[in-house]
């Protein structure tokens, strides 16, 4: 099965770079199980799916078209949602 995980970002969030960095964490250790795109809420297309989503701030993570978190989630929450 592979999971679609989608993160959203800002270029002003602090918190946003570790957000993405778990992620990638997290398709290193599942490989090809994870489809990971990283949004930027400050362009278009980002900004587009993030007001479908009702994403209000960043970091957020969607997993297979579901918000699952807004905000960093550690590493075992995150690796949870794949299990």
């Amino acid at each position: 099965m592979v999971f679609k995980v989608e993160v959203f970002t800002s270029t002003t969030c602090p918190h946003c770079p570790g957000a993405v960095k778990l992620v990638e964490q997290a398709k290193e250790e599942l490989g090809d199980a994870l489809d990971v795109t990283v949004y930027n809420t400050m362009e278009e297309e980002g900004r587009k799916l993030a007001i479908g989503y009702g994403i209000m701030a960043v970091p957020a993570i969607a997993i297979d078209n579901e918000l699952k978190f807004v905000g960093a989630p550690s590493y075992d929450e995150l690796m949870a949602q794949f299990k």
